[in-house]
């Protein structure tokens, strides 16, 4: 296990120097971005300081290494709102990790759930109505989800807020009220997927060869779909719990947090796509993409904890 650890961290360090390059690249390809970074009317003093902090000026190598060194030690500004990049996602962050622990519990435990019943009662009615279920919140946009949500449930019931954010901090309850719909309107859509996935897998993992070994040692029908069946069937769930959560973290609820008005990560993203704002823009991208690596990273080591033949 050790050793997997091992080679998996060393690949992990590839990956992300890999992607910090590529967004680089990206980055540099845009014709006079110190012209994009100055904002409007700017002087030839501003254009000069820009092009040296960025190294616009000098060897590709160490434009890279400059631009490296301002997102991770904290220095990076954006130009037109004059702020600190890294601190606003450290602001925004909290939000959005209400957002996406909140609906991530919610969509993982349901479908799991959904799942399970529409693979133990596979062909009936049981599995006949989730399954219109699953399609439905499958189809369902985030944003009409939200957007009915927010209008009936929210203003014309008044049962919930309809919109923006309370701190946890500040009070457990109204973050939790504030937070209900946001979680449900994110959930609804994976909830689908992962039942569907789920259903799918397990079916075809109950004629396997060791799956009747156990049950002709005697083993009991719940013995052998937890200890068996569900164990092997939860490797595909994993991988995409992992990497739908790290999307979300990385900025990938845009629309749930544009609909409820939360100041989260994603809506961050979208203000400065609006604005032209390159910093943040630069600075997200590589967040996210850090966040889906990082957590791939360990749901790797989960497969290996699940099936030891995926360490050799």
């Amino acid at each position: 296990m050790g050793r997997f650890v091992f080679r998996r961290t060393l690949s992990l360090i590839g990956v992300l120097f890999a992607i910090s390059v590529l967004t680089f690249l990206i980055f540099t390809a845009i014709p006079h971005p110190e012209l994009q970074l100055a904002g409007r009317f700017p002087t030839e003093a501003t254009l000069a300081h820009i092009r040296h902090q960025w190294g616009f000026d000098r060897p590709v190598y160490i434009r890279y290494l400059l631009i490296m060194k301002l997102i991770f030690t904290g220095q990076i500004i954006s130009y037109t709102q004059q702020v600190n990049v890294v601190h606003q996602i450290w602001v925004y962050l909290p939000v959005t990790l209400s957002l996406a622990i909140g609906a991530g519990i919610i969509w993982l435990s349901v479908g799991i759930l959904f799942g399970l019943l529409s693979a133990w009662r596979a062909g009936r009615w049981l599995d006949r109505g989730l399954t219109v279920l699953s399609m439905i919140g499958v189809s369902m946009p985030v944003f009409f989800l939200g957007a009915v949500l927010s209008y009936y449930v929210g203003f014309k019931l008044g049962w919930l807020p309809a919109s923006d954010y309370v701190k946890f901090t500040t009070s457990p309850w109204e973050w939790l009220k504030h937070m209900i719909m946001p979680w449900f309107a994110l959930s609804v859509l994976f909830i689908g997927v992962y039942s569907r996935v789920l259903r799918s897998t397990i079916l075809d993992t109950v004629n396997d060869d060791y799956v009747r070994t156990a049950k002709a040692k005697g083993l009991s029908e719940r013995q052998v779909m937890t200890r068996h069946v569900l164990r092997n069937s939860m490797i595909p769930i994993i991988t995409l719990f992992g990497l739908d959560f790290a999307a979300v973290i990385g900025g990938g609820a845009i629309l749930t947090e544009t609909v409820f008005n939360l100041h989260g990560v994603g809506q961050y993203a979208a203000q400065s796509v609006q604005a032209l704002d390159i910093p943040p823009v630069l600075v997200i991208t590589m967040f996210g993409a850090f966040m889906v690596v990082l957590i791939g990273a360990v749901i790797d080591v989960v497969y290996a904890m699940l099936d030891p033949r995926i360490r050799l």
